[in-house]
């Protein structure tokens, strides 16, 4: 008999299979009800990658172009982060990517228009947390690059800011486990910049700083 939560519980813990590894969890999110956040989206999209990966990428949510294809970071803004990952010496391929939510979050200017994303609040990056410690249980990475201010919220606490902290390197208690934590703008942001290869090369410095901890 499925397990069926409250969806005002806000938390996804009853939905989270105890064994299994990576593929019983993405099946059992696909069911997932612990938020609200489930009713409008398309699917859920899971992370996605190697299981052994050094560095776990950890974004907000997923955008138009994920929901729609159900895989993390498929849009504009995962293209340039597989060119800056690239380009500072992490192959994307040997990383694993994933999202502080795992449903799009979104608002309509116009019924029938395009669906604009709409940032998740707190109380829904801490539903669908339980999700997050275990991908991390599992994969047992390296090094977290925190792609953005809401998924430094989600692991780090509501104080998190990223202007203060990126490509710095710091060490804190995540879900039980030290880990190692690299900071930097979500790629997003740098498609939105005013000086687009400003914000680039800001990116590909913090993620270079990444790259020589994996070294």
């Amino acid at each position: 008999m499925a397990v069926k939560a409250p969806e005002d519980g806000y938390t996804a813990e009853p939905f989270v299979p105890e064994r299994g590894g990576l593929p019983a969890l993405r099946r059992a999110a696909a069911g997932c009800r612990g938020c609200p956040l489930h009713r409008d989206a398309t699917q859920t999209v899971f992370g996605a990658g190697d299981a052994d990966a050094r560095v776990m990428l950890v974004g907000e949510q997923p955008g138009d172009q994920e929901d729609r294809q159900g895989r993390p970071f498929v849009g504009p803004a995962g293209k340039l982060l597989d060119r800056a990952l690239a380009e500072a010496g992490i192959d994307p391929g040997e990383a694993y990517v994933t999202n502080a939510v795992k449903h799009f979050k979104f608002t309509r200017a116009e019924p029938g228009k395009r669906r604009i994303h709409k940032a998740p609040t707190l109380r829904e990056m801490t539903a669908c947390a339980p999700w997050l410690a275990a991908e991390l249980a599992v994969v047992e990475p390296e090094l977290i690059v925190l792609l953005g201010a809401s998924a430094g919220k989600a692991l780090l606490g509501s104080s998190f800011r990223v202007t203060q902290v990126r490509g710095t390197v710091l060490e804190e208690e995540i879900h039980g486990r030290r880990e190692r934590l690299v900071p930097t703008v979500h790629p997003s942001s740098v498609l939105r910049a005013d000086d687009r290869e400003a914000a680039y090369d800001g990116l590909l410095s913090d993620l270079k700083v990444a790259a020589r901890l994996l070294e």
